[in-house]
């Protein structure tokens, strides 16, 4: 192919749609059998792009399938709009080199606290920063997450049973009202390739989850690198439809 060739519209459409048709075989392990309308309709639940632009990956299927011969794959019957084109070609971008978590809305500056603080001084934490959500470290190991509404409702038990708030959050340590690493539903810990798009559906899959916490290789035991909050939600959607 000369290197002046400037592909025609439908050699671009049909290439961002071969692009997307073998990403998402690859990544979830279809088989060539099914069809790409099952594929994207079984993906759905499984990739938050995917999700957000079902219907147009569903409607350019069909469009491939009328600019294209029936017996001849390779000979081309009609030439899509250059908008067509050029917002199949985007999906395709973001499907199959979706943007990363660490390097487009990660707070790299993270709010950590150790297990022996109070209760008091992890309330003051939050009040200063605005984080609810914080990290807690003994020594480079994750031992859990002070996960704001969880302190709150544990306060409001203690209010609704009597006890003494000031003497309660002065007297008992972080350690003792994490949501700990044997009970993950409200954090996950992954590695520094996290997907914007693995993020996003992450949160979508378990609404629970507060924060996801990266690190080098999305071990325990392995300082921060950076957090992702449900507060960043709308930033990843914001970022996915411009990229």
């Amino acid at each position: 192919m000369p290197k002046n060739y400037n592909k025609t519209n439908a050699e671009r459409f049909i290439s961002a749609y071969n692009q997307i048709d073998y990403a998402l075989r690859t990544i979830y392990g279809f088989k060539r059998s099914i069809s790409y309308a099952d594929l994207i309709r079984k993906t759905v639940p499984m990739n938050s792009v995917v999700r957000k632009y079902e219907d147009e990956l569903i409607d350019y299927g069909r469009l491939r399938n009328s600019i294209v011969h029936k017996t001849n794959p390779n000979y081309v019957i009609a030439e899509p709009h250059i908008e067509v084109v050029e917002d199949f070609e985007k999906i395709a971008k973001i499907i199959t080199t979706p943007p990363l978590a660490l390097e487009k809305v990660c707070k790299h500056q993270v709010l950590i606290c150790s297990g022996d603080k109070t209760l008091k001084e992890l309330i003051g934490m939050m009040s200063r920063t605005g984080y609810k959500n914080i990290p807690v470290y003994n020594g480079n190991t994750l031992e859990g997450v002070a996960i704001g509404l969880n302190i709150l409702e544990n306060l409001g038990d203690k209010v609704n049973s009597g006890e003494n708030i000031e003497n309660y959050i002065t007297h008992t340590k972080v350690i003792d009202v994490l949501s700990t690493t044997a009970d993950t539903k409200y954090f996950r810990v992954c590695d520094k390739n996290l997907t914007i798009e693995t993020a996003l559906n992450n949160f979508y899959l378990n609404r629970r989850l507060q924060i996801i916490i990266i690190t080098e290789h999305g071990k325990l035991d392995e300082r921060p690198l950076g957090v992702v909050t449900i507060a960043d939600i709308l930033d990843m959607n914001a970022i996915i439809e411009n990229y």
